[in-house]
């Protein structure tokens, strides 16, 4: 007799595979509907402003969409010797004469005056004066209304910047420029400050990512070691500074370390200074340092406090019992085993110092400013949003690489965060 398999089928007559694959698509869908509005958030929040950054970090179409027909004369001038012809002098110059007509010239003098110092006050001079001018030549003309064009790297500046897509921003980001060759040459000492600030960001960064090991490192052990109900109550003092506005623990310490401020009164009781010579700790690099520390020191101590928790004290026990001191108890096997841990708050404390704004801008003076803060400048002063979004760019590059880091040394999957 020949067995036959009997099919199994639901109630509804359906077979069982086919249903089952239909009931696993639908939760799919379920699944992926319930997460739709976190990658909504995620796209409209993150992505696209970052990749908007990066396309305007390189975007710059002002001349080219504005001077088209300079640009195009300037196509056939090789840039290497003497001056263009009276056909560049005579496209710039009718171009400037609408310009100056439609009030648009301003986007063209802002974006050349980046590039060379000077350009806008040479173009709206002759933009006024040739809008009075009769038909051409107009070399000669221009020449005569101000010498800046018979420099050579005035229409260098102009021919670089007839394209649409440019490094200058990164260049300007490190204090480097083009010289009227076209090589890359490092900006006069007198304006050189971005490289300032980058290494002092640097610096501020890893300092503060120091301090905060040493300090929050015992705390979080001795938080790890105490009874629950102990060590509960402690990490709300931690978690305390979380529930205050950033603004007023910053003016806190304004309070605290300015020269007529708490601290000051204290060391002038003491004895420890005298009251003409006040120890100046605010509006400068220790400031910075000191509020910067405070307000990221949860930050170190919460991934600490989670990767200690779960270490054993018999692992310290027995190497003792081996006869290992305290010292090389802790060095060979309890500090190995926090590693996860201060790796985990290192990058959270290192990430967040790096990109830090107001805390520099409030207590930090002329001296404890850092990166960030010339990123708003560029935003909100100079309006120079190009060499702002190139600058953002480059922060963000940094971070990656030091993800990128932390993931061959310790592993992203060895975080602890709490």
């Amino acid at each position: 007799m020949q067995n036959q398999t009997k099919q199994i089928t639901t109630t509804d007559g359906i077979p069982l595979k086919v249903s089952l694959r239909r009931a696993e698509r639908k939760n799919k869908i379920r699944s992926f509907l319930f997460v739709v509005p976190t990658l909504l958030l995620i796209l409209f929040a993150f992505l696209i402003p970052i990749f908007d950054m990066l396309i305007l970090s390189v975007h710059t179409p002002e001349v080219v969409d504005l001077l088209p027909k300079t640009i195009k004369a300037l196509n056939s001038w090789d840039g290497t010797s003497g001056l263009p012809d009276e056909t560049a002098f005579a496209a710039l110059a009718e171009e400037l004469r609408t310009l100056r007509k439609e009030r648009t010239l301003g986007q063209v003098t802002l974006r050349l005056n980046y590039e060379k110092t000077g350009m806008r006050s040479l173009l709206n001079k002759t933009a006024r004066k040739v809008s009075r001018t009769k038909a051409g030549p107009y070399k000669d003309k221009m020449i005569a209304i101000a010498k800046g064009w018979e420099d050579r790297e005035t229409w260098v500046v102009i021919k670089r910047m007839g394209q649409r897509f440019t490094s200058t921003h990164y260049l300007s980001a490190f204090d480097l420029k083009y010289d009227v060759d076209n090589h890359i040459v490092s900006q006069p000492q007198v304006q050189q400050i971005h490289k300032q600030m980058w290494l002092r960001t640097l610096w501020v960064s890893l300092a503060v990512t120091a301090l905060c090991l040493l300090l929050g490192y015992p705390v979080s052990f001795l938080l790890s070691t105490l009874p629950v109900r102990i060590s509960n109550l402690l990490m709300i003092c931690v978690l305390l500074p979380f529930w205050t506005s950033l603004l007023v623990r910053i003016t806190s310490w304004i309070v605290l370390l300015q020269k007529q401020g708490v601290l000051n009164d204290i060391f002038v009781w003491l004895g420890f200074v005298a009251d003409e010579q006040r120890v100046r700790m605010v509006y400068n690099m220790t400031g910075t340092l000191v509020a910067m520390t405070h307000i990221l020191l949860p930050f170190m101590i919460l991934p600490l406090y989670s990767v200690m928790k779960t270490i054993s004290p018999y692992y310290v026990r027995a190497a003792r019992s081996l006869g290992a001191n305290p010292f090389r108890a802790f060095r060979q096997i309890y500090l190995p085993l926090t590693i996860p841990g201060i790796g985990a708050g290192g990058l959270l404390v290192f990430i967040l110092a790096i990109g830090y704004y107001i805390t520099p801008a409030l207590v930090g003076g002329a001296s404890g400013q850092l990166i960030g803060n010339f990123i708003a400048l560029h935003m909100s002063k100079t309006l120079n949003w190009g060499l702002a979004a190139a600058m953002g760019a480059i922060l963000l590059g940094g971070v990656l690489v030091i993800y990128w880091l932390y993931n061959r040394m310790i592993g992203i999957e060895n975080m602890k965060l709490g």
